[in-house]
Protein backbone atom coordinates (compact mmCIF):
# COMPACT_ATOMS: atom_id res chain seq x y z
CA UNK A 1 0.00 0.00 0.00
CA UNK A 2 1.43 3.57 -0.65
CA UNK A 3 2.33 5.59 1.96
CA UNK A 4 0.09 8.52 2.46
CA UNK A 5 3.04 10.71 3.86
CA UNK A 6 4.29 12.93 1.54
CA UNK A 7 8.36 11.91 0.33
CA UNK A 8 9.63 15.38 1.87
CA UNK A 9 13.05 16.80 1.46
CA UNK A 10 14.68 17.70 4.48
CA UNK A 11 16.44 21.13 4.15
CA UNK A 12 19.66 21.74 6.18
CA UNK A 13 19.93 24.92 8.01
CA UNK A 14 22.11 27.09 7.43
CA UNK A 15 25.19 26.31 10.15
CA UNK A 16 24.53 22.99 8.84
CA UNK A 17 24.87 23.35 5.12
CA UNK A 18 28.08 26.14 5.81
CA UNK A 19 29.87 23.76 8.03
CA UNK A 20 29.31 21.04 5.50
CA UNK A 21 30.87 23.03 3.06
CA UNK A 22 33.75 24.07 5.19
CA UNK A 23 34.25 20.04 6.18
CA UNK A 24 34.50 19.25 2.45
CA UNK A 25 36.78 21.89 1.32
CA UNK A 26 39.39 20.93 4.60
CA UNK A 27 39.88 17.25 3.38
CA UNK A 28 39.89 18.35 -0.34
CA UNK A 29 42.90 21.20 1.32
CA UNK A 30 44.27 17.88 3.24
CA UNK A 31 44.51 15.36 0.08
CA UNK A 32 44.58 17.70 -3.03
CA UNK A 33 46.34 21.14 -1.73
CA UNK A 34 44.41 24.81 -0.65
CA UNK A 35 45.26 25.32 -4.61
CA UNK A 36 42.28 22.83 -5.69
CA UNK A 37 39.65 24.42 -3.20
CA UNK A 38 36.88 26.46 -5.95
CA UNK A 39 33.55 26.77 -6.07
CA UNK A 40 32.79 24.24 -8.63
CA UNK A 41 35.22 21.33 -6.71
CA UNK A 42 34.02 21.91 -3.57
CA UNK A 43 30.33 21.56 -5.53
CA UNK A 44 31.35 18.24 -7.13
CA UNK A 45 32.54 17.22 -3.35
CA UNK A 46 28.75 17.58 -2.30
CA UNK A 47 27.29 16.79 -5.31
CA UNK A 48 25.09 20.36 -5.46
CA UNK A 49 24.79 22.97 -7.89
CA UNK A 50 28.26 25.69 -7.55
CA UNK A 51 25.70 28.61 -7.00
CA UNK A 52 24.78 26.88 -3.41
CA UNK A 53 28.71 26.93 -2.72
CA UNK A 54 28.86 30.40 -3.66
CA UNK A 55 25.69 31.32 -1.62
CA UNK A 56 27.75 30.82 1.73
CA UNK A 57 30.89 31.98 0.17
CA UNK A 58 30.58 34.48 -3.08
CA UNK A 59 34.89 34.80 -2.48
CA UNK A 60 36.42 31.99 -2.43
CA UNK A 61 39.48 33.06 -0.73
CA UNK A 62 37.60 33.27 2.23
CA UNK A 63 36.77 29.42 1.69
CA UNK A 64 39.84 28.62 1.40
CA UNK A 65 40.99 30.33 4.71
CA UNK A 66 38.11 28.56 6.65
CA UNK A 67 39.04 25.62 5.07
CA UNK A 68 42.22 25.70 6.27
CA UNK A 69 41.75 27.42 9.76
CA UNK A 70 38.83 24.14 10.14
CA UNK A 71 42.14 21.56 9.88
CA UNK A 72 44.34 23.55 11.57
CA UNK A 73 41.89 23.88 14.83
CA UNK A 74 41.32 20.02 14.37
CA UNK A 75 44.75 19.23 14.65
CA UNK A 76 45.57 21.64 17.69
CA UNK A 77 42.47 19.72 19.19
CA UNK A 78 43.73 16.42 19.15
CA UNK A 79 47.04 16.64 19.62
CA UNK A 80 47.11 19.75 22.35
CA UNK A 81 43.58 19.86 24.03
CA UNK A 82 43.06 22.51 26.60
CA UNK A 83 42.28 19.41 29.44
CA UNK A 84 44.69 17.85 30.55
CA UNK A 85 42.14 14.83 31.42
CA UNK A 86 43.85 13.89 34.45
CA UNK A 87 47.17 13.60 32.91
CA UNK A 88 50.39 15.95 34.57
CA UNK A 89 51.66 18.47 31.82
CA UNK A 90 54.55 16.32 31.68
CA UNK A 91 52.53 13.39 30.76
CA UNK A 92 50.50 16.04 28.82
CA UNK A 93 53.55 17.10 26.18
CA UNK A 94 55.24 13.42 26.22
CA UNK A 95 51.64 12.50 24.14
CA UNK A 96 51.99 15.45 22.54
CA UNK A 97 55.47 14.78 20.96
CA UNK A 98 54.29 11.17 20.74
CA UNK A 99 51.52 12.10 18.35
CA UNK A 100 53.03 15.33 16.45
CA UNK A 101 55.97 13.06 15.53
CA UNK A 102 53.77 10.29 13.66
CA UNK A 103 52.76 9.77 10.26
CA UNK A 104 49.38 10.17 11.38
CA UNK A 105 49.83 14.23 11.06
CA UNK A 106 51.91 14.26 7.58
CA UNK A 107 48.57 15.46 5.73
CA UNK A 108 48.44 18.05 8.19
CA UNK A 109 52.39 19.47 8.06
CA UNK A 110 52.15 19.57 4.09
CA UNK A 111 48.71 21.97 4.71
CA UNK A 112 50.38 24.11 7.04
CA UNK A 113 53.83 24.44 4.26
CA UNK A 114 51.36 25.16 1.84
CA UNK A 115 49.08 27.90 3.86
CA UNK A 116 52.07 29.54 4.92
CA UNK A 117 53.65 29.61 1.14
CA UNK A 118 49.87 30.90 -0.41
CA UNK A 119 49.69 33.35 2.48
CA UNK A 120 52.42 35.29 0.88
CA UNK A 121 49.61 36.02 -1.87
CA UNK A 122 46.45 35.87 -0.41
CA UNK A 123 45.79 38.40 2.46
CA UNK A 124 42.46 36.31 3.77
CA UNK A 125 44.70 33.27 4.46
CA UNK A 126 47.07 35.25 5.68
CA UNK A 127 45.17 36.64 8.73
CA UNK A 128 44.07 33.14 9.80
CA UNK A 129 47.45 31.46 9.16
CA UNK A 130 48.28 34.59 12.34
CA UNK A 131 45.40 33.43 14.00
CA UNK A 132 46.47 29.61 14.07
CA UNK A 133 49.93 30.38 15.08
CA UNK A 134 48.90 32.54 17.85
CA UNK A 135 46.49 29.57 18.83
CA UNK A 136 49.01 26.71 19.26
CA UNK A 137 51.31 29.80 21.25
CA UNK A 138 48.87 30.45 23.33
CA UNK A 139 47.75 26.87 23.76
CA UNK A 140 51.78 25.92 24.81
CA UNK A 141 52.35 28.35 26.63
CA UNK A 142 49.15 27.65 28.52
CA UNK A 143 50.73 24.02 29.40
CA UNK A 144 53.81 24.79 29.83
CA UNK A 145 52.71 27.56 33.13
CA UNK A 146 50.46 24.95 34.51
CA UNK A 147 53.74 22.78 34.56
CA UNK A 148 55.88 25.33 36.28
CA UNK A 149 52.92 26.22 38.51
CA UNK A 150 53.03 22.55 39.50
CA UNK A 151 56.79 22.68 40.10
CA UNK A 152 56.92 19.83 36.99
CA UNK A 153 58.50 22.47 34.72
CA UNK A 154 61.52 24.93 35.34
CA UNK A 155 61.71 28.31 32.97
CA UNK A 156 62.06 31.87 33.34
CA UNK A 157 59.80 32.97 30.07
CA UNK A 158 57.26 30.31 29.61
CA UNK A 159 55.97 32.01 26.35
CA UNK A 160 59.74 32.09 24.93
CA UNK A 161 60.15 28.46 25.53
CA UNK A 162 57.22 27.74 24.31
CA UNK A 163 58.23 29.62 20.44
CA UNK A 164 61.20 28.13 20.73
CA UNK A 165 59.65 24.21 20.84
CA UNK A 166 57.09 25.35 18.18
CA UNK A 167 59.71 26.79 16.03
CA UNK A 168 62.00 23.21 15.58
CA UNK A 169 58.76 21.30 15.65
CA UNK A 170 57.63 23.81 12.85
CA UNK A 171 61.68 23.26 11.08
CA UNK A 172 61.00 18.97 11.44
CA UNK A 173 57.64 19.41 9.62
CA UNK A 174 59.54 20.99 6.57
CA UNK A 175 61.13 17.59 6.15
CA UNK A 176 57.85 15.95 5.07
CA UNK A 177 58.29 16.80 1.83
CA UNK A 178 61.91 14.83 1.83
CA UNK A 179 61.70 11.29 0.44
CA UNK A 180 64.67 10.45 2.32
CA UNK A 181 63.27 11.00 5.98
CA UNK A 182 63.91 7.70 6.92
CA UNK A 183 67.33 8.22 6.73
CA UNK A 184 67.70 10.67 9.38
CA UNK A 185 69.34 10.13 11.87
CA UNK A 186 67.12 9.52 15.68
CA UNK A 187 68.58 12.90 16.85
CA UNK A 188 66.87 14.99 14.05
CA UNK A 189 63.47 13.22 14.57
CA UNK A 190 63.81 13.91 18.68
CA UNK A 191 64.64 18.02 18.07
CA UNK A 192 61.90 18.79 19.48
CA UNK A 193 61.19 16.66 22.25
CA UNK A 194 65.25 17.21 23.30
CA UNK A 195 64.25 21.06 22.79
CA UNK A 196 62.04 21.05 25.35
CA UNK A 197 63.26 18.95 27.77
CA UNK A 198 66.31 21.59 27.48
CA UNK A 199 63.87 24.31 27.77
CA UNK A 200 61.73 23.18 30.58
CA UNK A 201 64.53 21.90 32.99
CA UNK A 202 63.44 17.98 32.89
CA UNK A 203 65.97 15.17 32.72
CA UNK A 204 67.01 14.22 29.00
CA UNK A 205 63.98 11.01 28.11
CA UNK A 206 61.55 12.86 30.09
CA UNK A 207 59.44 12.97 27.41
CA UNK A 208 60.16 10.35 25.39
CA UNK A 209 57.26 8.40 25.76
CA UNK A 210 57.14 4.41 24.11
CA UNK A 211 55.05 6.11 21.17
CA UNK A 212 57.48 8.70 20.61
CA UNK A 213 59.67 7.90 17.40
CA UNK A 214 63.14 7.00 17.69
CA UNK A 215 63.33 7.14 21.03
CA UNK A 216 65.99 6.51 22.52
CA UNK A 217 66.64 3.25 24.02
CA UNK A 218 66.51 3.05 27.55
CA UNK A 219 69.70 2.93 29.78
CA UNK A 220 71.07 -0.38 30.91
Amino acid sequence: MPSSVPNKRIRKSPAARRAEIVAAASGVALTEGLECITLRRIAEELDVRPGLISHYFPAVEDLVAEAYGDAADAELETLLPADLAGATPTRHLARFFARATGAAFDDISRLWLNARHLSRYRPTLRDRVAVQEAAWRDRMESLIREGVRRGEFRTEDPLVAAIQILVVLDGLGMLVNSADTADDPPAVRLMPVTTAERELGLPAGTLATPDTPNRPAPKE
